[in-house]
């Protein structure tokens, strides 16, 4: 088998396995959190939480690797089977696709960091992906992520974070 295909196929698997370690993470916290079982679904997790006024919230996430930065596209497929062909189109994330991508990091093979970034936010930035440097001030900040639907929140953050200017 060529290096290529070795290496498209572990990426595959660490892909999988970083939404189940998202899902670990935030079930620790949140109680009520489950991988989506539908393929085609632009989000991979669901959070279900109670808000400010006790009604429940459903937060819809995307998980994606994050290395150096966060890819915020989705609907292409990569490593081993990129040639899969589907009715799912290259998108950018969105409020009409999730509430916010979750950048899992890998810090060493059993300790990691999440980087919240809300899909309000990816709306305002216009790109395809953003540095993990860039949103330093996001990493491990359950507070984005529980406020990720309330733009203004988000967009302030933003600001006095050095991410929007």
């Amino acid at each position: 088998m060529k290096n290529s295909v070795k290496k498209g196929m572990q990426a595959s698997v660490d892909g999988f396995a970083h939404e189940h370690i998202v899902v670990g993470m935030l079930m620790k916290r949140y109680q009520n959190v489950s991988l989506v079982d539908l393929p085609l679904s632009s989000y991979d997790i669901i959070i279900a939480r109670k808000n400010e006024s006790a009604k429940e919230d459903i937060i819809k996430a995307q998980v994606k690797t994050a290395t150096k930065g966060i890819s915020f596209i989705g609907g292409v497929r990569g490593g081993a089977d990129r040639t899969y062909k589907s009715d799912v189109k290259r998108y950018t994330q969105s409020t009409a696709t999730s509430d916010c991508v979750i950048g899992l990091h890998p810090k060493d093979s059993d300790s990691f960091d999440l980087y919240f970034v809300p899909t309000c936010l990816i709306e305002e930035l216009h790109q395809g992906s953003i540095s993990l440097k860039k949103i330093a001030k996001f990493k491990n900040n359950y507070e984005v992520l529980e406020h990720c639907k309330d733009k203004c929140f988000i967009l302030q953050k933003a600001k006095e974070f050095g991410i929007l200017s």
